[in-house]
């Protein structure tokens, strides 16, 4: 009996442990199918209107910068400066000036220094066409193009245009070269990756990835400021060099960099350089439209006084008689908010436009007048260099200061006289900052000679400038008083 019932527990005892084994092997291989100790999440959803391709992460750049690099270009130039005998100087001859180097050395001849400087551009055309900065290639003695396979040109200015930092050079290869797609810099969206290729600090076909960082920038740079902002790494040398898109296509020119920060660079738009091309190669220079306006933007108390909704649009000033806008009816104190179905934003955002239009064409343009929107059709002049418009100084004028005409409309809601010039703006840090100068400032006197008009300003400020102090009278309500700027 006893037997019986030891037989019974280990049959029983058995059994338990074969299940408990079996019950433990179930879980193991379950838990292998799923994360350890972790619930279940469900699956996220899709954002709408997002695909797969706007939301990933590019694995590698290779396939990109491989196919396009043959496009771009280095570029070495040399210039030459003359100093003074033994102790000239290569940033301007002696340190006392010339005139104290003459007085004491006579005629000692002039020596000659070199400087050299590197950039870089990309292939427009299969004969040889190439875009980059004006600056990379402007007053340049000698210009040498490197292509791809090693082989060295030397380039020829076609044509160049400061206002915009864009020359076009060319070189006489000896095979068709490989030519760089342009793309549409308008379809550009802010976070959209991008690849920059060039040369900086002589580093030949350096690539840098990143994203558009911003659109539109204006840094003062020039009066048709309207640059993209990238976190790709640009550095000296990359001047002139191409920033491409994740289709190959070269949507900026890189241009210019922040010294004081990291990720910050900026490019200019392709399309602008599309759109002055054909000016450069068949004139080498660039012919800009003209309306014959000036124009100053719109100060929540100017909206308010002129009951207009918003701060949109660029308010007109001055009409300069017998030019297309007095041709086209357009008064002043009309505010302009469309060109040719495009919004203005602001007088940065017209200037930038107009610069855009042929000479000859004819525009639609929208305006407000006394609360109404009204549309003229306005035929495009030629914007002459010797024309100034108030909205090109946008603050980055001579000093910092930038003044406009005093209109009769302008005295009239401000309560003014129309002698002088009218500051309509300081760049700070600025000479004219530093004394104290503001918006809304008279200028009557420059050095003494008296300003009535805007002509009289820029010839007189243009003067000063290339001195190293200038003094103004200055007029604020019904206070005179004189303040002298030093550029050094």
């Amino acid at each position: 009996m006893k037997n019986s019932n030891r037989k019974t527990f280990f049959m029983f005892l058995m059994a338990f442990l074969v299940a408990f084994f079996i019950i433990s092997l179930v879980g193991v291989l379950r838990s292998s199918f799923t994360t350890s100790g972790a619930p279940e999440i469900p699956a996220a959803q899709a954002v709408p209107g997002l695909t797969d391709t706007a939301i990933k992460t590019p694995l590698s750049f290779s396939a990109l910068a491989e196919r396009v690099k043959p496009t771009v270009v280095n570029i070495s130039t040399s210039k030459t400066y003359k100093g003074k005998g033994a102790f000239g100087a290569p940033f301007g001859g002696s340190p006392f000036g010339d005139d104290f180097f003459d007085r004491f050395f006579g005629d000692m001849p002039r020596r000659e220094f070199k400087q050299r400087s590197l950039g870089s551009g990309f292939i427009i055309s299969n004969d040889g066409y190439i875009f980059t900065n004006n600056h990379v290639v402007e007053k340049a003695d000698k210009i040498l193009v490197k292509i791809s396979d090693g082989k060295e040109y030397e380039a020829k200015v076609i044509g160049t245009d400061a206002n915009t930092d864009i020359a076009l050079i060319k070189i006489k290869p000896d095979n068709s070269l490989p030519v760089a797609e342009i793309g549409d810099s308008e379809k550009v969206k802010v976070g959209e990756w991008v690849i920059a290729i060039g040369n900086p600090f002589g580093l030949e076909a350096t690539v840098t990835a990143g994203i558009i960082s911003a659109k539109g920038r204006v840094i003062g740079a020039g009066p048709y400021d309207n640059f993209i902002q990238t976190d790709a790494s640009i550095n000296p040398g990359n001047s002139g060099g191409p920033l491409f898109n994740m289709d190959g296509k070269v949507i900026g020119i890189n241009t210019a960099i922040v010294a004081q920060g990291q990720g910050i660079g900026f490019a200019i738009p392709v399309n602008m350089a599309k759109v002055i091309l054909a000016d450069l190669k068949t004139k080498g220079k660039v012919t800009r439209g003209w309306l014959g306006i000036s124009v100053q933007d719109i100060s929540d108390d100017i909206a308010k006084n002129l009951n207009h909704k918003n701060k949109s649009g660029a308010l007109v000033s001055d009409v300069f008689k017998g030019d297309p806008a007095d041709k086209a009816g357009i008064k002043v104190g009309d505010i302009i908010i469309e060109i040719n179905g495009k919004s203005i934003k602001d007088t940065h955002d017209l200037l930038v436009t107009i610069a855009t239009l042929q000479v000859d064409q004819k525009m639609n343009l929208k305006a407000i007048r006394d609360g109404k929107e009204m549309t003229f059709l306005v035929t495009v002049a030629e914007r002459k260099d010797n024309v100034a418009m108030a909205a090109e100084k946008s603050g980055k004028g001579h000093f910092g200061v930038a003044a406009q005409e005093i209109t009769a409309e302008l005295a009239r809601q401000l309560g003014i006289a129309r002698d002088g010039v009218i500051v309509t703006e300081v760049q700070e840090g600025s000479p004219a900052d530093e004394v104290g100068i503001q918006p809304q400032d008279i200028i009557v006197q420059i050095n003494q000679v008296k300003i009535s008009s805007m002509k009289d300003y820029i010839r007189e400020i243009t003067k000063a400038a290339t001195k190293k102090s200038v003094t103004l009278l200055i007029k604020r309500g019904r206070s005179s008083f004189f303040v002298a700027l030093r550029t050094e």
